[in-house]
This record gives structure tokens, C-alpha cells and sequence, in this order.
């Protein structure tokens, strides 16, 4: 019962909220299990995203995590062990699908703030986003195979942007941080600032000027830059068929199981 409250508090303190100020729509998300993604998160995160590309008045979008520490540490543990079947293993890694499709067809550009360390789906994220500004301190790791899953519904996001090489070295090498210059020299970010004024100055400079650029310009330039992704609805929802799958195992039980208690 103790847990079961504990749980409930969390998801209670959980949140994404939008606020849209002169043509920047901000998009911010927080869990207080280090802004891990149980599955009402991403269900809203999708939403948000959604609702902002639709938006005639939000010229640009800023999507970000709050805290100071990690940027996001990726699917929920929590969740992930209290799967019980394959038909709730797809519908929690679906999650992850539908928010990295709704920031592929977003017809408006994200900036991330990546100000502190992603894990899983929070590497995820960073690479879905279309311009990726980070802080030192912003590491990166792809934990999913250390668990007994493997980074299937990320993995076309981060592939796509920082190539083949590096996605595989992050894939097998699950247990190993990747500091936030061998992030931004793979192409993961974009810019990587030493704190977090430098950070933010560079995203209010970019976010201004793209406010005041040509919406329909940066619609079609953005279909530019996901060109040959159309296939990604389907992939992605049999990449988190796999997730699901593997997640059942006896070996990811056990793993999760350690994780939590360290």
C-alpha cells in the first residue's frame, strides 16, 4: 500500500505544460523520478506536441525538462515492470512512437534545452527535436540493452541523427556515458554551452529569430530535413512490438529489479 502511494504522489506531482508567448510555444515536462516518461507523460507530451504544430499562433516550439539535474532518464521503471503482456508492452513503448512521430510531422521547428543527462528515450528526444542546444554536464546513454530490451523505438531518431556508427556504439555499449562533446561532435547537438545562461541566451537568440522567419519556408524546410520518415508510423509501432516482447523476460524483470534498488 506504501508503494501503490507513493506511485500515486508521483504521477500527482508529474506534469507537461504549454505556455505560448509571442509566437514560442514552450513545452515542459517533469516527473520526479529524474523526468522519467511513465505512460500519461508521453500520452500528454504527444498532445502538447500536436496541438502546438496546429497552432496558428506558435511560430516555434521549445521543448524542455525542468529541474536542474537530468534532462530526461527515459521510460519509467516503475511501468516498465508492472507489464504483464505483449498487448500492454506495445501500448507502453507506442508512447514513445507517438511522440517522436508528432515531432516528425510537427510543421513547426522544436528547439530542445537539453540541460542535463539523457537516458533511453531521453536520447530519444534530443534527437527528434529538429535543434538541439545542451549544457556540459549533459551526458548520454542508450541503457536499453543493459536491461534486456534494446533502444528499438529511438533508435531510427538517434540514427538518423547522429549515423549508423555511433548509434550502434551507444547500443552496444549500454552501460558506458557518452559526454555532451562526443554528443554535440556526432551531431546529437547542435551547440553545447558551459552553463546554463549561455544555454538559455542561445535558445531565446534562436527561437526570436526563427519567430520572426517564414512559417511556410520553415514547414517546407522542415519536411526537408525528415525526408524519407513517411514509413516511420508503422516502423516505429513494430519497433515497440519488440520492446514489448522482450520486456516480459525473465532477465529484464531481474535487471529492472536491481536498477530500482541501487
Amino acid at each position: 500500500m506504501e508503494y501503490l502511494s507513493i506511485q500515486i504522489a508521483f504521477m500527482e506531482a508529474a506534469y507537461v505544460k504549454s505556455e505560448l508567448h509571442k509566437g514560442i510555444s514552450t513545452i515542459e515536462f517533469f516527473h520526479p523520478q529524474s523526468n522519467s516518461l511513465p505512460g500519461k507523460i508521453l500520452d500528454q507530451l504527444a498532445q502538447a506536441i500536436h496541438g502546438a504544430g496546429n497552432d496558428k499562433y506558435t511560430k516555434v516550439i521549445i521543448l524542455k525538462s525542468a529541474g536542474e539535474k537530468a534532462f530526461c532518464a527515459g521510460a519509467s521503471f516503475d511501468e516498465l515492470i508492472a507489464i504483464q503482456n505483449k498487448e500492454q508492452g506495445l501500448e507502453f513503448f507506442s508512447g514513445f512512437a507517438k511522440v517522436i512521430n508528432a515531432m516528425r510531422i510537427c510543421p513547426k521547428f522544436i528547439i530542445g534545452r537539453i540541460h542535463g543527462k539523457c537516458v533511453g528515450g531521453g536520447v530519444g528526444l534530443a534527437a527528434a527535436v529538429d535543434y538541439a542546444i545542451a549544457k556540459e554536464g549533459a551526458e548520454i546513454k542508450l541503457s536499453e540493452l543493459a536491461v534486456g530490451i534494446g533502444p528499438f523505438v529511438v533508435g531510427p531518431a538517434v540514427e538518423r541523427k547522429i549515423g549508423s556508427s555511433a548509434f550502434s556504439q551507444l547500443s552496444i555499449d549500454a552501460s558506458l556515458w557518452r559526454n555532451a562533446d562526443w554528443a554535440r561532435r556526432k551531431g546529437l547537438y547542435a551547440e553545447l554551452h558551459p552553463d546554463t545562461t549561455g544555454m538559455d541566451e542561445s535558445i531565446s537568440r534562436l527561437a526570436e529569430t526563427l519567430m520572426h522567419s517564414s512559417p511556410e519556408a520553415m514547414a517546407e524546410l522542415k519536411k526537408v530535413f525528415w525526408q524519407g520518415t513517411d514509413h516511420w508510423d508503422k516502423l516505429l509501432l513494430e519497433r515497440a512490438a519488440i520492446s514489448g516482447r522482450l520486456v516480459l523476460s525473465d532477465f529484464t524483470k531481474d535487471a529492472i529489479a536491481v536498477f530500482k534498488k541501487k
